[in-house]
């Protein structure tokens, strides 16, 4: 009966994510303090007896219920903007059979792309008559509520929780929608909506790969199964190369450095708040109250309704009021949003990282900075990408890799590491200074092989930076948006535990797993469904987001995911006993 029960939880928790109208209204409740997932949680999740078991069953179900395909109906509906639903195919290809069959039983308009993609960048979402969901080839999982597309870096800890729980067929057919994505998109996208054409983010392309050759499962375990896996690789290994490209353009340079950063080709406010969100206005209110702290260097003087001669000032300086809804709300009290601002605003949205006060005022200084967690990222892709081409029988491609991957090495330790505090630091290009924000994507490097013996020694004392009695929390800073203190989320919390666990700290490693995974237990005693984030300095599902996105959405994807690997690193008795809350 445990079972069967939970699998009810499931279905009524991720009611949002199969009719996302709905997951629309019980997230906004959750976010408003009334809802089972507001502001109580966190008494009833200490209080109530979590059960493993129960947690379990809950995420071995939910995978169906996240499933998405272009015969889905409930794939093309998207909350976030207000328009009827329009799925595109790649410019030139005709419709296959399922897409004509969801044109009918969906009543969706089946569309073309106006031209060949290259690259990111090459078609402006404003220039479509109407925004919509991106074709792709196979199934894949969604996040939940109102995430109701296929993202790019949920992606890959969506995948580890597939092949954690033997779903490797699904699995690599994600990694060939990513493939699919580069060929006929210009890149791994943010996700398959049109107004993601503008920006990427942060890049697991190679990590997923990785993940697909490395199962035994992927392939069959015969002469033909080892070649269809070569040609797959192949393939696999010229997108990514493509794929790799982006991250090299200029835009995406961190100025001298050889280092990146993160860049969206679009302008001004991003599309999918056409919902009716508040958020821009909600900055500004913000901004205005702490004009001497920061915020008069993101604002501009402005009008509510601007005139024709306004507007065309407003186009250089804020955005352009007549082609955007969203820019025409985002006022307030004589108030409106600096270019600059939407420019690090849609950088700090491919982050992924949307949004602390890591760089500047909700992050909107992101474009001037060169993160530590990107770098490390591209590191890696670097390195897997020199193993692809042995693999493969590529020794002069393997030594251009291994060449890109010391030069990024070298550049990420010069301007990276900090030796009096023992951390790396993101970077400030523009001011030529390290940042003094401690954030949790300083234990990146950890995971990438970047760090050395000596340096990862020096992080591991530091690891009370971040270590709250629920986890790893992202920050050490209380600004009351999502991605800082007390919230902590499963993706970083991996990438920490994972990075101590391959350089031998084990210890460290299985205290934070078993703390994340008791935390992610007593929020579903409490609450009969599981979160995208986490109160962890009380260790429960309490979640009072003040400023910025004030929603903690059900689902969810990528909890399940590394809520499926930690148990794996635990002992079989250390996972079925609760460990008690505290330090």
């Amino acid at each position: 009966m445990k079972f069967y029960g939970c699998v009810l939880l499931v279905a009524l928790a991720l009611a949002g994510a199969q009719n996302p109208a709905l997951g629309q209204d019980s997230t906004r409740e959750q976010a408003s303090g009334s809802g089972p997932g507001a502001g109580q949680a966190s008494d009833s999740a200490i209080a109530a007896a979590p059960d493993a078991q129960a947690t379990l069953s809950y995420i071995h179900a939910s995978w169906d219920l996240l499933t998405r395909s272009m015969s889905d109906c409930a794939s093309l509906k998207d909350v976030k903007v207000t328009e009827a639903p329009v799925l595109y195919l790649p410019y030139g290809m005709s419709p296959p059979k399922d897409v004509l069959a969801a044109e009918t039983e969906c009543h969706v308009r089946v569309l073309n792309l106006p031209q060949p993609i290259e690259k990111l960048g090459d078609i402006q979402p404003q220039t479509l008559e109407a925004q919509g969901l991106l074709y792709l080839p196979n199934q894949y999982i969604v996040p939940g509520g109102r995430f109701n597309e296929m993202y790019g870096w949920d992606s890959y800890f969506i995948l580890l929780g597939l092949e954690a729980d033997h779903r490797e067929a699904l699995a690599k057919g994600i990694v060939d929608n990513f493939l699919f994505e580069i060929e006929h998109y210009g890149s791994v996208l943010n996700a398959n909506r049109t107004y993601y054409l503008t920006r990427s983010q942060p890049p697991f392309l190679t990590s997923m790969i990785r993940a697909v050759i490395e199962d035994p499962a992927s392939f069959p375990a015969t002469e033909a199964g080892r070649v269809e896996e070569q040609a797959w690789l192949e393939r696999a290994y010229m997108m990514a190369e493509k794929d790799y490209s982006t991250w090299m353009r200029p835009e995406h340079r961190a100025g001298a450095t050889r280092l990146a950063r993160y860049w969206d080709y679009g302008t001004g406010p991003v599309p999918e708040m056409a919902d009716d969100s508040t958020y821009y206005i909600d900055v500004i209110r913000w901004l205005t109250a702490h004009f001497k702290t920061g915020g008069d260097g993101f604002l501009v003087k402005g009008s509510e309704h601007p005139d024709a001669a306004e507007a065309a000032r407003l186009k250089q300086s804020s955005c352009d009021v007549q082609a955007s809804v969203v820019c025409m709300r985002a006022w307030f009290d004589g108030y409106r949003l600096s270019r600059s601002f939407y420019e690090g605003d849609r950088a700090m949205r491919e982050s992924g990282f949307d949004t602390s006060d890591r760089f500047g005022p909700f992050s909107g200084a992101t474009e001037d900075y060169a993160p530590v967690g990107l770098n490390c990222l591209l590191f890696r892709y670097e390195r897997d990408m020199e193993h692809f081409a042995h693999l493969l029988g590529k020794p002069q491609d393997a030594m251009l890799w291994d060449r890109r991957a010391q030069a990024r090495n070298a550049a990420i330790q010069r301007y990276m590491w900090r030796a009096k505090d023992g951390e790396f630091a993101d970077y400030d290009f523009v001011h030529m200074q390290p940042s003094n924000y401690a954030f949790i994507t300083s234990l990146y490097p950890l995971w990438a092989g970047v760090a050395t013996r000596e340096e990862a020694k020096q992080m591991e004392a530091q690891l009370g930076l971040f270590e709250r009695v629920g986890g790893l929390s992202t920050s050490d800073y209380l600004s009351g948006l999502q991605w800082d203190e007390p919230y902590g989320w499963a993706p970083t919390n991996w990438i920490a535990v994972a990075g101590l666990q391959a350089l031998g700290y084990r210890e460290d490693a299985l205290r934070l797993a078993k703390k994340f995974d008791d935390t992610v237990d007593r929020g579903f005693a409490a609450d009969g469904t599981i979160f995208e984030k986490y109160n962890v300095m009380t260790g429960s599902a309490q979640v009072t987001v003040t400023n910025g996105y004030k929603q903690n959405v059900i689902g969810f994807g990528w909890t399940n995911a590394v809520y499926l690997k930690m148990r794996e690193l635990m002992p079989e008795d250390a996972a079925s006993l609760e460990a008690p809350l505290g330090p």
